[in-house]
């Protein structure tokens, strides 16, 4: 969790531990966890930077709107900030980062948590 960037209270861990064993047998794995841990970091970035700013920043780079960040419009958006292109394989590998469900779209959460990583 602190790699992740957040600090929990030691009440929070034992709130955690108790869903855990509670609902989830005792064992998480790392889909699990990221469930777990998307809204309490989506919290944490929103309070630093402001839910307001990252929708903003969201919708620029979801071009057709549709509530997600599809390979064609990241792509896009990295060549814009880079100012060059990346190769198929590089692009790849930063979708496979990012996307934490697989869908092959990166949706607000993934997009939250990847700035929370960075």
């Amino acid at each position: 969790m602190r790699t992740m960037g957040y600090m929990p209270t030691e009440m929070e861990l034992i709130e955690i531990s108790q869903h855990i064993k509670m609902r989830m047998g005792g064992r998480v794995d790392f889909e699990d966890f990221v469930e777990l841990m998307s809204p309490k970091l989506r919290e944490e970035t929103a309070h630093m930077v402001g839910v307001r700013e990252l929708k903003i920043a969201f919708r620029e780079f979801d071009t057709d709107g549709d509530g997600a960040i599809s390979s064609l419009e990241l792509r896009q958006a990295v060549t814009a900030l880079l100012g060059e292109q990346l190769n198929a394989q590089e692009m790849d590998e930063i979708l496979q980062d990012v996307d934490l469900n697989g869908d092959g779209k990166v949706d607000f959460d993934e997009f939250v948590m990847m700035l929370s990583s960075r």
